[in-house]
């Protein structure tokens, strides 16, 4: 009797598991079987074997190993993506029984962006701690492009950063919009000056954080819709704080959200702010969610509570 790979002898096929999935997606994902490993907690050799029992399975090669990185074969670039839907399938069955169970219980993997975290996460955290008490509140501050792929992977739940996104299969509940001032040294011309034109930014040394902060992006923007072209750009900063010390420093001009503003010029005495003239500059701050989460309705409740919540903030809240 002739028996096929991947089927055991009475005609009855094996199925692979979730174990062995996951391993497969991680590999997939990272292309390096160390990092995959440590990406989803499990140990070199055992996601290998995982991998190597997965293709037993389905009886075909997924993965091309060389000495120095590894590829997917063609029905491995395939069989990834089924793979990658299976287990989003299951992450939605566990979330749909969780909410069942109990809403505002369990984990709750919020993604939060550095330019909203300093000023919004003590609201947030006050917010859960007192409405939601059962509910077990992780955040995690990376940038946007992070956050959304950790969104799309499962990896999170739910972000709270600036929007638009415009990206498929992710929903926005917008929470509010605020106005960009201007922070500058002491002797600065604008400092402390009210009704300031956007043209006014055309010819300012104007300080930027790193690239990948959306924060950036959007200063580059609104110094694009003030009729400035693109500036050499020679220094930066990873952080608003070190962005508003080198203001202090004398080196140039920043943009801040108002909501940032309290929390970093009380680090410095060598700071004015500058406020725009109408229409200000704004930026839109909102929690993201995949279309269809499972747990949409609780998130939905989360906004209007947290919109409630930040009431007391140099804000303008959506949504009323």
């Amino acid at each position: 009797m002739v028996v096929s790979k991947g089927k055991p002898a009475g005609g009855r096929r094996r199925q692979p598991s979730l174990a062995q999935l996951r391993a497969f997606a991680a590999v997939a994902e990272h292309l390096h079987f160390r990092d995959a490993a440590a990406a989803i907690g499990m140990s070199q050799p055992a996601l290998s074997g995982a991998v190597s029992a997965l293709e037993e399975v389905l009886g075909v090669t997924l993965v091309e190993r060389t000495t120095r990185k590894v590829l997917l074969s063609p029905a491995g670039e395939r069989i990834a993506v089924r793979a990658r839907a299976v287990l989003d399938e299951v992450g939605a069955l566990m979330e749909e029984a969780e909410s069942v169970r109990a809403p505002f219980t369990g984990a709750l993997r919020l993604g939060v962006i550095p330019t909203v975290a300093p000023y919004l996460l003590p609201t947030v955290l006050r917010l859960v701690h007192e409405k939601y008490p059962e509910l077990d509140l992780q955040v995690h501050e990376e940038q946007t492009s992070s956050l959304v792929e950790g969104l799309g992977a499962g990896r999170l739940d739910l972000l709270l950063l600036a929007v638009p996104l415009g990206v498929p299969g992710v929903a926005e509940l917008p929470l509010f919009d605020e106005d960009f001032v201007l922070v500058t040294p002491l002797e600065h011309w604008l400092g402390g000056r009210e009704g300031i034109p956007r043209e006014a930014l055309r010819e300012l040394n104007l300080l930027l954080l790193d690239e990948g902060h959306c924060l950036r992006d959007q200063a580059l923007d609104i110094c694009r819709e003030a009729g400035r072209g693109d500036a050499p750009v020679t220094t930066t900063a990873a952080g608003l704080a070190t962005l508003v010390q080198l203001v202090a420093g004398g080196l140039g001009v920043t943009l801040l959200p108002r909501t940032a503003v309290a929390v970093e010029t009380s680090r410095s005495s060598q700071l004015l702010t500058g406020y725009f003239a109408e229409p200000a500059p704004t930026r839109r701050v909102a929690l993201a969610m995949r279309t269809g989460a499972a747990r949409a309705a609780e998130y939905r409740e989360l906004g209007v509570a947290l919109r409630d919540a930040l009431r007391g903030l140099p804000v303008r809240i959506l949504g009323d």
